[in-house]
């Protein structure tokens, strides 16, 4: 049977473009359909974005650190308006860059949305077309808990186009969009309160991780709420939002926050006109190859529940693209040691095992930890301290896991990925010379297990 396009992907996200571009570029004829947005979350509601405001939240930051450096500066004053028109600005600057890799592909790119009404066919603004095979790239969606007053609550959805910078904000969650978002309207002048009903945010982190960076935000004056939860929502008279909580407190706010999750984004997609199954978390089930219950659709991305971080995505979508049309480069996906950042203020990096998953595992481990001031704010009055810590297996000496918070986290664990991949073991890090001042060296003279 001849069909109109060899792949129809359903979602310009990151995953979806990547698949797109390089089965198109395998001489495919592929598809985009997109309802919302080109870049998908990452580029217009999630990473992109969040990490300018995380920029915007540095600063006053590094005005307080200018005085130690003989900076004398003026009152600083901060603009929400104008920072929120910037960011709109550089997302449309990615929005016309994604549509011009798209095109440029040779990708057919249907603005609207797709709905799957046969195994090998998707309906798109009342047209139809087939398809040998369907990639479902929806990507998620945040979720807001059933309590009453819940539509007085914003998500990270909403929150990059306030139209202000609320006075008092209350961010409810426990995960890293919770700590990030606490962090940048903390960091930009809201008084803020981070509510989460567990005993400690960060779950799956480091123990030693979330400890040290609970440390951190309380000296910052962040007002950290544990074991506590919202029962409802009121507007006052006033305007301002009344939290009252599960124990009876309640908690007064200019805007209440919710990160408490991520559901696939599944709305009117179709699914029931295929054999395509659901797991037990309502997530796409999908084999190693993505391939769902139904033989003609594949499913990547957040959509199907696994590791939802946008280079993760961008993995599956290439690995899909070179399985159907390019299977000589075909490489699996290897969803082992994943370097990933946390922007919370201080940040987090982190690659590889925990402390406790090693343990859990059944490694036998050394411990090397380090906490120390940065050099940057040793002529500062700021006494925030940088974690630095391995896990190395002491029966083969093997580094499992490399776990750090302070400034440019992100940016070392890129590279200790880089050895963790290739097994690395700590006697390769003793053995490296270090790159001298820098936070960056205590990685490889840590010498001294500290359990």
């Amino acid at each position: 049977m001849a069909y109109d396009f060899d792949l129809f992907v359903i979602g310009a996200g990151s995953g979806g473009v990547r698949a797109a571009r390089f089965a198109a570029g395998f001489g495919a004829k592929v598809a985009v359909a997109e309802s919302r947005y080109l870049g998908g979350t990452c580029v217009n509601v999630g990473c992109v974005p969040k990490k300018l405001l995380v920029y915007g939240a540095h600063v006053a930051d590094e005005l307080e650190q200018a005085r130690g450096f003989g900076w004398s500066l003026e009152e600083g004053h901060f603009d929400w308006g104008t920072l929120i028109a910037n960011k709109d600005r550089e997302i449309q600057r990615l929005n016309g860059i994604y549509r011009k890799l798209l095109v440029d592909s040779g990708v057919t790119l249907l603005q609207g949305h797709a709905r799957i009404t046969g195994a090998n066919e998707v309906e798109v603004e009342g047209q139809r077309y087939s398809a040998e095979r369907i990639l479902i790239a929806v990507g998620g969606w945040p979720q807001v808990p059933d309590i009453p007053g819940k539509e007085l609550a914003i998500t990270s959805n909403e929150a990059f186009y306030l139209k202000q910078l609320p006075r008092r904000m209350l961010v409810v969650g426990g995960g890293y969009i919770a700590v990030e978002f606490a962090g940048i309207f903390q960091g930009l002048g809201s008084a803020t309160t981070l509510l989460y009903r567990g005993d400690l945010f960060l779950r799956g982190f480091d123990g030693s991780v979330r400890e040290h960076l609970k440390e951190e935000l309380e000296k910052r004056g962040l007002d950290l709420q544990f074991n506590s939860d919202i029962r409802r929502i009121e507007k006052l008279d006033d305007g301002s939002l009344k939290a009252t909580l599960k124990d009876g407190g309640e908690l007064i706010t200019d805007c209440v926050f919710y990160a408490t999750g991520r559901r696939p984004m599944l709305d009117d997609l179709g699914l029931e006109h295929t054999g395509v199954e659901l797991d037990e978390r309502g997530f796409i089930k999908v084999d190693e190859h993505y391939q769902t219950t139904e033989s003609s659709i594949l499913a990547i991305g957040d959509v199907i529940g696994r590791v939802q971080l946008t280079p993760v995505a961008l993995a599956e979508g290439m690995a899909v693209a070179r399985r159907l049309f390019k299977p000589e480069q075909f490489r699996p996906v290897d969803y082992q040691n994943i370097p990933t950042a946390v922007f919370s203020q201080p940040p987090i990096g982190t690659v590889g095992l925990t402390e406790e998953q090693a343990r859990d595992n059944g490694h036998s481990v050394k411990i090397f930890e380090s906490r120390f001031r940065p050099m940057k704010l040793t002529l500062t009055d700021i006494q925030e301290k940088t974690l630095m810590k391995l896990v190395v297996d002491a029966d083969n000496d093997r580094v499992l896991g490399c776990h750090m918070v302070g400034p440019d986290a992100g940016e070392i664990i890129q590279g200790l990925g880089v050895a963790l991949k290739a097994g690395a073991t700590k006697q390769q890090f003793d053995e490296t010379i270090g790159v001298h001042p820098t936070s960056a060296e205590e990685f490889v003279t840590l010498r001294t297990p500290t359990r």
